[in-house]
Formats: C-alpha cells, structure tokens, sequence
C-alpha cells in the first residue's frame, strides 16, 4: 500500500492550543463535508440499525480517544451533486466553527456524462477558499482510480482531470490531500459494497487509514484482508451481473433521467458536534 503525501503537515503555532501529549493531534472539532462517501454509504453502522458508520466515523473515533472534549460532525448526505453540497453545506459547516473540515465532493458530478471537471474542479474551490478562510485544516480527497471497474472505467480520464485540479487547489489553499488514486488495495471489488459504486467496511477501513495518515496522525487501526474470490463459472458470473443490473443499474439510471436522488428527503446524520461514540471493536 502507498502512503499518501500531504500538501500540509498539521500544526499550531499557539503553544495554549496544543494538547497535554505532544504525539496527540491538535484538532477539538472536526466536520465532514459531503456525499454518500462521507455520510458512509455501504458500511452499515451495528450500534444504529438503518444508519452507517463510514470512514469519517473511523477517523473521528481515533481523534477522539486523542485529546479530551472533541465533537464531531457529519452534513454529508448520499446523492448530493458539488452545486447541492456547496449550497446546502458550506455555511452550515462554517457556522459550527470547526478547526478540521474534510470536503469530498463532485464525484457524482464527474460520473455524469458530458460534465466538465474543470468546471466541476471550479466549483470545489470556491468552497475550499470559504472554508480555509475560517483557518480550520481543510482535508481534501482525490477520486479513486477507476480502471479497475468495467463499470466506471470510461471515466477514469475525467477522474484523473479532476484529480490534478484538487491537487491544485490543495496547493493554493494550503489543504491536506488524502489521495485515493495512489491508494492501490482498495483497487478490488472485495473493498465495494454490491451496488459496486460504494466502499464496504473493509474499503471504508482502508481510508480512514489513509486520510489519517495524510493527516499525519498515529493510530493503531489495522490492515484488513478480505476474504478469498470464490470460484465462479462463467455462467453465475454472468448471473450475478443481471441481478446486480436490476438491482442497483437500473434504478440509478432512472433516478438519472427523473432528476431524482438517492438523498432526496435524507438529512444529515450528525448535524451538530457530538462527542463519539464508540461501535463493537472490528
């Protein structure tokens, strides 16, 4: 697995900031941004049935057990294009004065046919410039590299346009990049969900490792393996593509052409800084 690189090492130059433990992160409130990669789509949280965990519950647990009274919050809701989340969460995150930020967004966007990244990119940084401006760490994330999947390989272009973009503006505003395109174990549909389009606990694991380690942050979450492939004949694979076409293709593209959202009439988890609290151990 590649180690992601950071366009920033996180610090605080105000020694009345900084935790009692010097190996400890300097973050108090931490606000995750975006869509059903954030909200946790695909990881189904045990503690809450019909609600999900997701990287940036895993990231918060490590940074609580780290300092004492952190809060976290999620305004990250499923389906939610970059023009929605810049609309509907930017000021609302603003608001709640956090000092970490993460912001996914537009990957919805760059799957579309016949959108721009660029354009989507432009997007991005007007919502990076008004959240540094708070002074809070902003953590950026790059899409995955989707050549690994029949399914979004035709995209893997536009992904690797957009990808440059968010590194770019990393790079002017002074942002941590988490970088999925280089984070090669999740590159197998054991880390996805069966819709085929979100991470699974496992995939979810393995990037909360990685934001954390771009983060710069000691942690003792470990790698987890998946299970073997089973053996399948050409025909139950064959099989399991129709079924998963009905089941999950199929709608996606309806909601597509009806301009409508899985997030449609879903609100945010965690609207409000909470302390966490803790899931079974995995």
């Amino acid at each position: 697995m590649t180690d992601q690189d950071s366009t920033r090492t996180p610090h605080s130059d105000d020694a009345s900031a900084r935790p009692d433990n010097e190996s400890a992160h300097p973050w108090r409130r931490f606000v995750a941004i975006g869509d059903s990669f954030t909200e946790g789509i695909g990881d189904p949280d045990p503690s809450r049935p019909g609600s999900h965990r997701g990287w940036a519950d895993r990231v918060a647990e490590v940074l609580s057990r780290q300092v004492d009274d952190f809060a976290y919050a999620n305004l990250a809701v499923r389906g939610k294009l970059i023009a929605q989340i810049v609309r509907d969460q930017i000021e609302p995150a603003v608001a709640l004065h956090p000092d970490l930020v993460s912001i996914c967004a537009g990957g919805n966007d760059v799957i579309r046919p016949g959108t721009d990244p660029d354009a989507i990119a432009s997007q991005l940084e007007d919502a990076v410039a008004r959240l540094s401006s708070t002074g809070a760490t902003v953590l950026l994330f790059t899409g995955i590299d989707t050549g690994f999947t029949p399914v979004f390989r035709a995209f893997r272009g536009k992904v690797a346009i957009y990808n440059e973009n968010v590194r770019a503006i990393a790079e002017r505003y002074d942002c941590v990049v988490a970088d999925q395109w280089a984070l090669k174990v999740v590159q197998d549909m054991r880390f996805f969900d069966d819709d085929r389009l979100h991470y699974n606990s496992l995939g979810h694991h393995e990037v909360a490792r990685m934001a954390l380690r771009a983060l710069n942050v000691p942690n003792d979450l470990e790698s987890m393996q998946p299970e073997p492939l089973p053996m399948r004949t050409w025909r139950e694979a064959r099989s399991e593509d129709l079924g998963w076409a009905r089941e999950h293709l199929v709608p996606w593209v309806l909601r597509r052409l009806r301009h409508q959202s899985s997030g449609d009439h879903v609100v945010a988890k965690r609207p409000e800084p909470s302390p966490v609290v803790f899931p079974p151990t995995d």
